[in-house]
Formats: C-alpha cells, sequence, structure tokens
C-alpha cells in the first residue's frame, strides 16, 4: 500500500498537470503544428484583457523562451506554442496574479517531423518564414526558398469573406464564401493572404465614413459602403465585432467602441480562417488594424500602453501559426498619428515581450515605405522586413524598394499594395495608356505586370502582393453589395492575377540562384525611355555578383537594348520569357564583347520597339 505522505505527494502533483493520468505518454504533435494550452483562471477579473498577462515558459531542443497567451473569454487564458524541432517539450506556466488556475501549472508533448512528401503536400509544414542569409529574400525554416505571391483581401475576418462550415465547393458568384476563394487562388499558384485583423472603428450606422468628433479628432476615415457616405460594415458573420460598447468617446458612445475591452468571440471566428489558410498551405499576413483608428485611441486611451496590449494580444493568438505580423496598416499619413506614434507602440512590444517567440517575421504595409516612414531596424526594433506601397503606384516608386536593398543590415522587401487591376490613378486619372480601366482588359493586366517584374528587379526579391478593384473596393475593400460596380467574386477571375504565377516561373528558373540577385537598372541601356509616372518605356535588371545571371524586364514601347557587365569574352544562354502565357522563346547563345556587353537581339515579332511587354534571362553558358 502506498504511504499516507506518499498518496497526498501524488495528488500534488496531479492537480498541477492537465488532465490526463500520471503513466500516460505526453501527447504527440509534428513539428510546426499549433498546439494549444488552456489554463482556466480561479479568480474573477473586471477586465482579465486588460489586467491579465498569461504566459508558458517553453523548453524543447535548442530552444527555451517565454511564450506568452491570451484571454479568450470568461475565465478562459490559452497559450499556443508549437515545436520548432523534434523531440521531447515541456512547459510550466505562469502569470502576473496570484492565480492557482494560470500559475505552476506543467505539461508536455513530443513533437515529430513530417515526411518529404507531408512538406510538398502542405508547405507550411516547412515552419516559419525567415530571411534567406544574405538578407534578401525569403526561404522556410527548413531551408527551401519561399517566394511570396500575395493577394490583398483586407476584410478577411468579417462577413464579406463569408465562412461556410461544410466543404462543398461553391462557384464564382454571391454565394462563394472564403474557402473558394482561397480554392481559387491556391490553384494560381498564391502563397499568402494579406488581411487587417479588425476594424472596430467601421459600421454602416447612419454616420459618414469620414467621422469626427466636434474637436476635429478623427473617428474612422472608413471605404465606403456602396451606395452610401456610410462607413463599411465590418462585422463578422455572427454579427460580433472586435471590441465591445459602449464606448468611451463623449457622445459616440454607441459608434465608437471601448478599446480596453476586447471581444473574444470575433477572434475566435477569425481564428478557423486562419487555420484554414495554413491547412490550405497559405500564409496570412496579419496587421493588427488600420491606421485611421490612431487619433482617438491615442486620445481617449492611454498610450502606448493600450495599442501596445492590442498589439500583443493579435501576435501572441497566431504565434503558433505560419504567417506574418504587422503592427498597422499604415496606407497613408494622413487622418492619423504620426508614424512615429505607431513605432512607439510597437516598439513596446519587443522591450516588454521580446520579439515573436517562433521567429515570425514582422513588416507593415507602409505608404510610400517602411523604411522612409518607421527608419530601419536601429529605430524600428520590430521590423525584419520591409515593404513599399500606395502612394502613386507608378514605376518610379521602385526605386524605394532599390534604396531598402541598399540598408544595413539587410531585410527582405516586397511591394504590399502596388498598382490595383482596375483602380483609377488618381495623380492621372484615365488615359489613352489604359490606366483606371476595368480589370479585365490588356492594359490594366499591363500594369500590373510592371509592377510585378518591376518592383522584385529593382530589390523587391521577397516577392510580390497583388490587389485588384476599383476605389469601392473589388478584393481589397470586400465588395459584396449588390449596388456595388466590382464584387469579389467577379474581379478575383481577373487575368492578372492568374499573371502571377508566371512571376514566379521566371525568378524561380535558375532554383534559389535569385536570391543572389542585385538591382542594376543601369545595366541595361536604353532603361527609361517612358514618362516617370507611367508604367511604358521603363526596363529593369538584376545580376548576381559573380556576373552569371541576369533578368530584366521590359514594359510595353521600350527599344532594343544592349545589357553590360557580363563577363567579357564569354557566352550566355538568352531566352525570352513572355509574362502573359509563362511560355519561353530561346534566343540563342549571346557572346560579350571585351567590354563585357551583349547587344540584345530584337523583340518577339521582329520588333525593335516592344509592343507588348517581355522579360529576358541571360544565364552564364557552360565552358567548352
Amino acid at each position: 500500500m502506498i504511504g499516507r505522505a506518499r498518496w497526498l505527494l501524488l495528488l500534488a502533483v496531479a492537480i498541477t498537470l492537465p488532465s490526463r493520468p500520471l503513466w500516460a505518454e505526453p501527447e504527440a504533435y509534428r513539428v510546426w503544428q499549433k498546439m494549444e494550452i488552456t489554463l482556466p483562471a480561479a479568480n474573477a477579473y473586471e477586465n482579465p484583457y486588460r489586467d491579465v498577462t498569461v504566459w508558458v515558459d517553453l523548453t524543447g531542443p535548442g530552444f527555451r523562451k517565454r511564450c506568452y497567451g491570451f484571454w479568450d473569454g470568461g475565465n478562459t487564458f490559452r497559450v499556443r506554442v508549437l515545436a520548432v524541432a523534434p523531440g521531447s517539450w515541456a512547459w510550466v506556466s505562469g502569470s502576473n496574479q496570484s492565480d492557482p488556475g494560470l500559475n505552476s501549472k506543467t505539461g508536455g508533448f513530443k513533437a515529430e517531423a513530417w515526411s518529404k512528401q507531408e512538406r510538398v503536400d502542405n508547405p507550411c509544414r516547412r515552419g516559419v518564414v525567415r530571411a534567406t542569409a544574405n538578407g534578401h529574400a525569403f526561404e522556410y525554416a527548413e531551408g527551401t526558398p519561399f517566394f511570396l505571391l500575395g493577394d490583398t483581401w483586407w476584410s478577411v475576418g468579417t462577413f464579406r469573406y463569408p465562412w461556410h462550415d461544410d466543404g462543398t465547393p461553391r462557384p464564382m458568384g454571391p454565394n462563394a464564401g472564403f474557402k473558394d476563394y482561397v480554392r481559387f487562388r491556391k490553384e494560381q499558384g498564391f502563397n499568402c493572404i494579406a488581411l487587417i485583423a479588425a476594424f472596430p472603428n467601421w459600421a454602416n450606422d447612419g454616420q459618414s465614413a469620414s467621422l469626427q468628433t466636434p474637436d476635429g479628432t478623427v473617428l474612422r476615415s472608413a471605404w465606403r459602403q456602396a451606395g452610401t457616405d456610410s462607413a463599411k460594415d465590418m462585422q463578422d458573420e455572427a454579427g460580433n465585432r472586435a471590441f465591445l460598447f459602449p464606448g468611451r468617446v463623449p457622445g459616440f458612445e454607441t459608434i465608437f467602441p471601448d478599446l480596453d475591452r476586447i471581444n473574444p468571440a470575433y477572434f475566435q471566428n477569425l481564428d478557423r480562417k486562419i487555420d484554414y489558410l495554413n491547412a490550405q498551405g497559405m500564409i496570412p499576413f496579419i496587421e493588427v488594424a488600420r491606421r485611421d483608428i490612431g487619433q482617438a485611441w491615442k486620445k481617449y486611451y492611454e498610450w502606448p500602453v493600450s495599442y501596445t496590449r492590442y498589439i500583443q494580444y493579435i501576435w501572441s493568438r497566431y504565434q503558433a501559426n505560419i504567417c506574418f505580423f504587422s503592427p498597422i496598416h499604415f496606407d497613408y499619413a494622413g487622418a492619423t498619428v504620426p508614424a512615429a506614434d505607431w513605432n512607439v507602440a510597437a516598439n513596446v512590444v519587443i522591450e516588454k515581450y521580446g520579439p515573436p517567440p517562433f521567429g515570425t517575421l514582422v513588416s507593415c504595409n507602409s505608404n510610400p515605405s517602411s523604411l522612409r516612414d518607421f527608419g530601419h531596424t536601429d529605430k524600428a526594433k520590430w521590423l525584419t522586413f520591409h515593404q513599399i506601397g500606395n502612394g502613386e503606384r507608378t514605376h518610379n516608386s521602385f526605386e524605394l524598394l532599390t534604396e531598402i536593398f541598399s540598408a544595413s543590415p539587410a531585410v527582405p522587401a516586397v511591394n504590399g499594395e502596388p498598382y490595383y487591376a482596375g483602380m483609377e490613378q488618381a495623380s492621372r486619372g484615365r488615359d489613352a495608356n489604359g490606366v483606371g480601366e476595368e480589370g479585365r482588359n490588356l492594359p490594366s493586366a499591363l500594369y500590373c505586370r510592371s509592377a510585378m517584374y518591376g518592383s522584385v528587379l529593382s530589390g523587391g526579391l521577397g516577392g510580390h502582393i497583388y490587389g485588384a478593384g476599383d476605389w469601392d473596393g473589388g478584393l481589397w475593400g470586400g465588395n459584396v453589395e449588390p449596388v456595388a460596380k466590382t464584387h469579389i467574386w467577379d474581379v478575383i477571375q481577373w487575368e492578372s492575377a492568374a499573371e502571377m504565377r508566371h512571376l514566379a516561373s521566371f525568378v524561380l528558373s535558375q532554383g534559389r540562384e535569385y536570391q543572389k540577385l542585385v538591382p542594376h537598372c543601369e545595366l541595361v541601356r536604353p532603361n527609361r525611355s517612358g514618362p516617370p509616372k507611367d508604367f511604358i518605356g521603363w526596363a529593369y535588371c538584376a545580376r548576381t555578383e559573380d556576373q552569371r545571371l541576369f533578368l530584366l524586364y521590359f514594359e510595353k514601347g521600350c527599344p532594343r537594348a544592349t545589357v553590360s557587365g557580363a563577363l567579357s569574352g564569354r557566352t550566355y544562354e538568352a531566352a525570352w520569357f513572355n509574362p502573359r502565357t509563362g511560355d519561353w522563346i530561346k534566343a540563342g547563345p549571346l557572346e560579350a564583347n571585351r567590354a563585357g556587353v551583349i547587344p540584345l537581339p530584337v523583340f518577339p515579332g521582329d520588333g525593335a520597339k516592344s509592343t507588348s511587354d517581355w522579360a529576358v534571362k541571360l544565364a552564364l553558358a557552360a565552358s567548352r
């Protein structure tokens, strides 16, 4: 028989462990698979979101970090973790409260590796995306390249991208849902969806989409509900909004929420969409909020503490998903607080909680660029890759990516909001070149291709994020209203998106060699035959430092060109690439002269001037 003291000791240990038999083996998981630890609080709290901080100290092979959790309604707190390597893992919980339900709980699990085929079936099983060794591109944790092909579905968390519990495919149309849109983009080769976690201050409440208090404090600067002057509704399918009411802004308590009281139900619905993206091998880029909420947040709540808390809430909730993070969607510097204020709030997250524990990369959709707005990694401690976006959206903005490429230390970069198919250029209007035309026509797709290839060859080696719709929305605004000009289910089928896969085919045609490219537009001549604010007549070039590989892109209207910077007297295999179809056309071996100059042949179709856009690859031929 077991002695009384021994029995009491076993009982005490059992109370601190998860509800499994003491003799049970640790549960088995896979590497990079989300594992959730649930901690029921023993005490009651007036505002658990604001008052309670929970964590587990997680240890495993080569890993020892504190991983923070979040309140998920009632007395439930959760910490989401994953294993970054096979082996045995253990955790012990803690909190900032004297709560026996949250503190000193322990547990463990075993992690096993995925098979090679399983990693092929779902690339998210390859681990979090990180920077390559040279800092300029992306790769999965296992080391295979990740070339980002993204789309902008900012309102994913709302009813505009409806969730259907069943897996029945629905055709593109008013009955299509989130799963159908994901399936469609996955088949086109996309691997990333950009979204904003919540629009807490937006509702079609009869108030203006540009809503201010009498003293001029901006409460929202929103996309308009089609056919009205009111903000778009941004609740989820169950009617939940991200924060609770009433709010604190005098006179607007039923319109502007209480930003210190989270609504877990909204984020529980978002969870299943984030999880579904990962289950389909796609990576969400999660921006926590849009900049229009900034003025009221700073004025009526404790800044930066309150906003820092919200960033950390989102980041801890999704830290065990394969994703990217952003502390703010900074698409426009107006109607918000300065970039410096957002930067302070995001830096406090790093200072107080540390970087995301499993290596999630962090950036920001920024106008004109995150480097210009927030500074480099010495000033923006949270930032691990850069973006450009919005602004003029024409090809003269690509030099911002070259500026980022030259920053030290090197970090990857992408164009996060380039020219959108079908979107009128405010600085240009509709013109003979077709800017502003509807997304199905050729000119609109032509300008999207300029954004794709021009951005990457200007230094955005991380990949590219696409967008489509008019100023009312389309994909990015989540248009579902009958009176809208462009609807999600129509815009998603525009030809320009299908051409994104060809960008990846071109860039990856030499395997991971693209990761070594350096932008050198000066090596192709002429390279600026068109006006600056356009998508006509410019040429782009990127070359590896060893001079073995050149990738070039010519917009429509470019004259025949020469390329310099090649190895003297060496032969290069040349091939034209059709960015509209993904087809290659051999251009034969080309020899560099003694000065390293290669005259390129005429464009396909015997044109001395490009009647459409073309890409070119020059790869050093093997020595005989």
